[in-house]
């Protein structure tokens, strides 16, 4: 459970999913000033928590007997992470828009986003927030390659 919610974010009120948005951001912001994270490391941390954030959202969605639980935020974690990927520096502008990027798509659910979130268990509370990620990483990437941040 402290992981689905991610470590707590889950619990906050109003926003849960935007709670677990700005941690995501936060230990982004983190190790990148005193790890030299690049936003490469963004892949293998969101490929690292895949696994476990599919079981724990899965675990959690069926202790709840609720599809898409609104504590689960390991979701907007995972999502919040690939869509760093795609940056192609990391500032505060950088993360601005990674994290409003990831917002939209994962709340428009643009297809096959909407469709992804169909899939059965945890699987399906996790695959539709990467696909969304993966669509701020792309524009977040068409961006950098502008000079827009």
């Amino acid at each position: 459970l402290f992981r689905s919610t991610w470590f707590g974010c889950g619990y906050v009120p109003k926003g849960p999913g935007t709670a677990g948005s700005v941690a995501a951001i936060a230990i982004g912001i983190f190790l990148a000033h005193y790890a030299n994270a690049i936003p490469m490391t963004f892949f293998w941390l969101a490929a690292l928590m895949l696994r476990p954030a599919v079981w724990a959202a899965g675990k959690v969605a069926t202790e709840l007997a609720t599809e898409d639980p609104q504590i689960v935020v390991v979701d907007e974690v995972v999502g919040q992470w690939t869509t760093l990927i795609g940056a192609t520096a990391l500032n505060w502008k950088s993360w601005l828009l990674a994290l409003i990027l990831f917002r939209v798509f994962d709340i428009w659910k643009p297809y096959p986003v909407r469709r992804l979130e169909k899939l059965e268990g945890g699987l399906g509370i996790i695959a539709d927030d990467v696909m969304a990620g993966i669509y701020g990483a792309l524009v977040l990437r068409a961006l950098g390659w502008f000079n827009l941040y």
